[in-house]
């Protein structure tokens, strides 16, 4: 897709995007740690239905954000063929991959001073970070350069909508984003939250719906209400429920409009703080602040 062969896209992979999207796309990525927390000292390989069925069976993922090792040597990698980056990192108040790049640029900095590196705290998650680099590779592929696409991302960012639910709130709870009794209470009476990313990168909770099927359906609502393109790109991301984002998917082309709707898998580092059965929804919107 690339044709403004001056720079390169650099994002991680909390943008949730498949080796597929990226080759397509021309984009490199920088991996997160995930690992299991009764054996910290070896990475976890697993994805999809196998990493998922550990978390049910009981198991607890971690994360943790890239090291400055492995940013230092995937930019110098770059910057050594005499080109720039454009790094779109993981939301700030979610992980340090931003401020860890940052570190990174400042002492390549000195070793290759006719580079540029720029740096933007996306503000989003899965493949809603994903989202705002699929449509930053369009506009580089139409030949915007580093600083008019640097713009462009810090603009649109606070543009990618983001809505989901979640099956189990306990995993919400392990993190810190519902109480104890609010998740008990949630999962003996159905209730299911509908969340969104703020202006601010942090996660949320608007809504509690009752069921399951109802709380995703309401996510195609939001996108009925909000979306300003119904040409422009949708991503639906699935922690192993395919069946769920079908569902969604048909509702968005049925009910809503929808034109361009792309189903992708939730990967381990955002799905180990989400759950199994976790459903998100992202899309271009006016703006976030309604719902900040």
């Amino acid at each position: 897709m690339a044709s403004n062969e001056s720079y390169v896209i650099v994002t991680d992979s909390a943008a949730d995007l498949s080796e597929q999207q990226l080759t397509h796309m021309d984009v490199a990525s920088i991996p997160l740690n995930v690992f299991m927390k009764d054996d910290p000292a070896i990475p976890c390989e697993l994805r999809g239905e196998a990493f998922y069925q550990e978390l049910r069976n009981g198991r607890v993922a971690c994360t943790s954000a890239a090291n400055l090792s492995s940013f230092r040597d995937t930019f110098t990698k770059i910057l050594s063929r005499g080109q720039d980056i454009l790094y779109l990192g993981f939301s700030s108040p979610l992980s340090c991959m931003c401020a860890t790049a940052r570190i990174a640029a400042e002492e390549l900095a000195e070793e290759f001073p006719e580079r540029s590196i720029r740096i933007v705290d996306t503000l989003c998650a899965s493949l809603g970070e994903g989202l705002l680099v699929y449509h930053c590779a369009e506009q580089r592929a139409r030949g915007m350069s580093l600083d008019e696409l640097y713009a462009y991302a810090v603009k649109t960012r606070l543009h990618i909508m983001h809505w989901f639910t979640v099956d189990d709130l306990l995993f919400l709870k392990r993190g810190g984003r519902v109480g104890t009794m609010s998740a008990l209470a949630g999962s003996v009476l159905g209730i299911k939250p509908v969340l969104h990313v703020s202006n601010e990168g942090k996660l949320v909770a608007k809504q509690k719906i009752r069921g399951r099927k109802n709380a995703v359906l309401e996510l195609g609502k939001h996108y009925g209400a909000e979306c300003t393109d119904k040409e422009s790109a949708v991503f639906i991301a699935h922690a192993n429920a395919l069946e769920t984002a079908e569902m969604l998917k048909e509702s968005l082309l049925h009910d809503h409009g929808a034109k361009h709707v792309t189903i992708g898998e939730i990967g381990p580092v955002v799905g180990a703080h989400a759950g199994p059965g976790t459903i998100a929804l992202f899309y271009l919107g006016e703006s976030r602040e309604g719902d900040a």
